[in-house]
């Protein structure tokens, strides 16, 4: 029956709160009293029934829970014939519950994509040479695997045999696929996007780094699964303090009613409300402002981050390479015929490096393309109108003995400092075009983060798969505290949880499946909505539509939010304390009295709370700015 009857929490608060519409319709409508007292007696029995059960099994486990102090106070209440506060407290408490449960009650389901999309077979040499499909739970180390294109790599492994590109977004997050051949290492749950190879195993099942991926977010959610909600913190105390102040004022003064007053006048309509009202409001701004938060210990914890933790690709940046710089080596009369040359060689690849090549040229007359040579790892050799296009990296125009003038080579230099991948193209050995292609920063990152130090960032971190020449590129370009590349998942959550050790409250933000552990592990994970859906399950803050622009109006709102809460707090247990203090020193004190202030309280933590539906980010003015960063300035020359 208990099951039962907290099973249908949700309807039992939805029909409370019809009775007691239809008791206040009655009484004032109708002028009916039966009606009135009958709808909230009933709205009463009807919302303390789940409460009570509760409060009985927090008791069984030896906890004085809020649950206890709402029953006791609506059984006073009803004991002195004071429907309309039973009714309403109760309707109150689990209306509020309800609201934020349904903020919290984000499914984990996390660990069972990553499952979903981890190898399930491969091809395994037998004994005979032949290659045979076996289950991913027969492959051992030192087997030799095959993998095709468009297959996922089933183990961590060294290539033995043959070249190909391979995207690592799973693992690095990077988008651009990197060439792997002979000698070099590969990882499971990675893609072959081209070519075929063959591998040695040197780590499989849950020793894989994929493998290792999916351990770190089961124990990084497990570690927050302990935390409690505050208002159950805060009424450990406050709770029995009623309770005990209720019972001294019968022992003392032996008047029954005077203690089912102080009950009634102690009962936490405020409390319970002030702080579901906050939770509930700021999570409905966030909302309408593109921010998912994802319960109230998600803003109490991110309310005081001081530490932000970012991935690269997806995060700070678009996640598509683009064509960032250009440079042409031959008359501006043949620059059309070089680009349409070069845009026919490149539609024979899909490497995403040729996709943004043909982006950025846009539509341009076709040219018959015959002789194609794949070159692995360097690029596309081809015959056009019987000319000898070659398009690809340095070592491709190395192959060719492609002619470089001293310019050509100061601007491959400059490119690569740049933190572009290169494409050069050659037409009969000679050089024509150098086309820089990199993942560019969103715009308005810099801005953005501005915003977050503003807020209270201390440290703004990246952390990336990248190297660490385009990590540090645009951690200098955003003005980041520090920017470490080359990082495996479980780099990345090792270095956050040095953070953590360190004393910091960090928050990460990221969008890929590679970024999970992370999500899971930091104080507040932060997800892109465009994110994968591990990403978005495993965070606690999702930016929908993946607008950078809404993470520091999330920052800014959860600490609105959490001042919002200690306010409420502080005049539901400040209205409170003066009612007592009414009751045993003075003799103007009464039911009627007691309850008007008790019933405005309610009100006035519920028309705090909903303030926040209109919170806006305060974007400081020109001159502040220039203030800040002088005062900044100063105490920088200071401390030097």
């Amino acid at each position: 029956m208990q099951r039962y009857i907290l099973g249908k929490k949700n309807m039992i608060t939805v029909i409370s709160g019809f009775l007691i519409i239809l008791g206040f319709f009655g009484h004032f409508a109708l002028d009916n009293a039966t009606l009135f007292n009958g709808a909230l007696i009933i709205a009463s029995i009807l919302g303390i029934a789940p409460i009570a059960i509760q409060a009985y099994q927090a008791l069984k486990v030896k906890v004085v829970s809020i649950d206890v102090l709402v029953t006791i106070a609506v059984v006073g209440a009803v004991l002195i014939q004071n429907y309309e506060e039973s009714a309403i407290v109760t309707f109150l408490f689990l209306f509020g519950a309800y609201l934020e449960q349904r903020s919290l009650n984000k499914t984990r389901s996390a660990i069972k994509e990553l499952t979903e999309i981890a190898p399930e077979r491969a091809l395994k040499q037998a004994a005979d040479g032949e290659f045979e499909e076996v289950d991913i739970f027969d492959v051992d180390e030192g087997d030799i695997l095959l993998v095709r294109t468009g297959s996922s790599i089933p183990v961590d492994g060294t290539v033995l045999t043959g070249e190909g590109y391979i995207n690592e977004a799973s693992i690095t997050g990077e988008s651009v696929p990197v060439t792997k051949g002979e000698g070099l290492d590969v990882f499971a749950g990675t893609i072959l996007e081209n070519g075929t190879i063959q591998i040695q195993a040197d780590r499989v099942g849950e020793d894989t780094t994929f493998g290792r991926i999916i351990e770190l977010v089961e124990d990084a959610q497990d570690s927050k699964s302990e935390a409690e909600r505050f208002i159950d913190r805060f009424s450990k105390y406050y709770t029995p303090a009623v309770l005990i102040i209720a019972v001294v004022i019968w022992l003392f003064t032996q008047n029954i009613e005077m203690a089912i007053t102080a009950l009634v006048l102690g009962c936490p309509g405020a409390l319970v409300i002030g702080v579901p009202v906050s939770n509930v409001s700021g999570i409905g701004n966030g909302a309408r402002n593109g921010v998912l938060l994802k319960g109230s210990e998600v803003i109490n914890d991110f309310s005081r981050v001081d530490t932000i933790v970012f991935d690269k690709t997806g995060t700070l940046t678009v996640g598509n390479p683009e064509v960032s710089e250009k440079a042409f080596y031959g008359t501006e009369a043949e620059k059309d015929t070089i680009l349409s040359y070069l845009a026919s060689v490149e539609r024979e690849s899909d490497h995403p490096l040729a996709k943004a090549v043909l982006a950025d040229i846009g539509k341009t007359e076709a040219s018959p393309v015959t002789g194609t040579e794949v070159v692995k790892g360097e690029g596309i050799v081809a015959m056009v109108n019987g000319h000898r296009v070659a398009v690809g990296n340095a070592a491709l125009m190395e192959r060719e003995d492609a002619i470089l003038s001293p310019q050509a080579k100061k601007d491959i230099t400059r490119f690569e400092k740049n933190g572009n991948s290169l494409v050069l193209t050659a037409i009969d050995g000679e050089l024509k075009v150098l086309i820089g292609i990199r993942d560019q920063v969103r715009p308005g990152v810099k801005q953005e983060l501005q915003k977050l130090k503003r807020l209270g960032a201390k440290n703004l971190v990246v952390l990336s798969g990248d190297n660490q020449g385009t990590v540090d590129l645009v951690a200098g370009e955003l003005g980041l505290t520090e920017a470490h590349g080359n990082m495996l998942p479980e780099d990345k959550s090792a270095y956050i949880k040095e953070m953590q050790n360190a004393g910091q409250i960090v928050a990460f933000v990221g969008d890929g499946i590679n970024d999970s552990p992370s999500l899971a592990l930091a104080d507040i994970g932060i997800a892109m909505g465009s994110g994968t859906d591990v990403a978005i399950e495993t965070s606690d803050v999702v930016l929908m539509k993946s607008d950078f622009s809404h993470l520091a109006h999330a920052m800014g709102l959860t600490q609105s939010i959490a001042s919002n809460m200690k306010q409420n707090i502080v005049i539901a247990v400040g209205v409170v304390l003066v009612l007592f203090a009414g009751l045993l020193f003075s003799d103007w004190m009464s039911m009627s009295i007691g309850m008007l202030v008790h019933e405005l309280s309610v009100f006035a933590v519920i028309l705090n709370g909903v303030r926040l539906l209109s919170y806006r980010l305060k974007t400081p003015s020109p001159q502040s700015t220039r203030n800040a960063e002088e005062k900044r300035s100063s105490q920088l020359d200071a401390q030097q």
